[in-house]
């Protein structure tokens, strides 16, 4: 029998301790920032691959880099380096994709990567959001000019987790509606009683926003890690990786338009 377009399997290609683990989400949202979140992350940590996500419903596409064909979506693991005292260290995995999944496997996709995050006993796990925002200014936000201005919210599956990260640290996301990935997470983490959070940045919807990455990097890094990494480098990098994933997204599209998922234009939020 032939599997349906909804199965879903992750496959291990090299095993790794992520107990504790925080994850991160990193499939493509409104201005990207999740991709951009996991792919700096991936980057200054230098993570390996330790797996694939598998889907009939994915696209049928090989990513290339540096000469190496790469899976629509895979799966890292690094962690910050420790401090002088040899504290700190924490284990980051990152799921990452840079195509939007069908909505059919949105789902099975979110289920089977909570399953896997609870067996793997990992500590948590963080979805960088974009929220659409109106702005009479055209073209993506070059340079650090504005970014106090960009707001951050947060949502969290169980009272503890708001209680310890969200309201302390954050503008609270009390009304709304967050759709696909995101909103699986939350409705299964809810349901589990397993800690998964949202923070959801300004963020413009038509074009990738490395401005409204750079500012959840920032708590990221504030509220979560026990080895803060090093903000000098953030915008700098976060704008290059927008740049690489806006030309990815340009040549599938170009490339492989029958088989293009939801434009990286489409709203998620309102």
């Amino acid at each position: 029998m032939a599997p349906s377009p909804e199965q879903v399997r992750i496959y291990e290609i090299k095993r790794v301790d992520v107990e504790g683990a925080i994850v991160i989400d990193g499939f493509p949202s409104v201005g990207l920032v999740s991709s951009i979140v996991a792919n700096y992350l991936i980057d200054t940590l230098q993570m390996e691959q330790i797996g694939i996500v598998e889907s009939p419903a994915f696209p049928t596409v090989s990513l290339v880099r540096n000469g190496i064909p790469q899976h629509p979506v895979r799966i890292y693991a690094g962690r910050p380096k420790a401090d002088r005292t040899g504290r700190g260290a924490d284990k980051i995995v990152a799921f990452v994709s840079e195509f939007h999944p069908a909505p059919a496997v949105i789902g099975p996709l979110a289920t089977a990567i909570l399953d896997w995050v609870q067996e793997q006993r990992c500590s948590l796990l963080v979805s960088p959001e974009g929220l659409v925002v109106e702005s009479p200014a055209a073209g993506p936000r070059r340079g650090r000019g504005g970014i106090a201005d960009v707001k951050v919210f947060g949502i969290a599956s169980t009272r503890k987790a708001r209680d310890l990260y969200i309201d302390p640290n954050t503008i609270p996301f009390n009304e709304g509606v967050i759709t696909g990935i995101a909103g699986v997470l939350l409705n299964e983490g809810r349901r589990r009683g397993f800690d998964v959070l949202t923070f959801l940045a300004e963020a413009q919807a038509d074009y990738p926003d490395a401005r409204a990455a750079a500012k959840v990097i920032e708590t990221i890094n504030r509220i979560l890690l026990r080895s803060p990494l090093d903000p000098v480098p953030l915008y700098a990098e976060a704008e290059r990786i927008e740049q690489q994933l806006l030309q990815i997204q340009r040549r599938a599209a170009d490339r492989a338009r029958p088989e293009a998922a939801t434009p990286a234009s489409q709203p998620m939020y309102r």
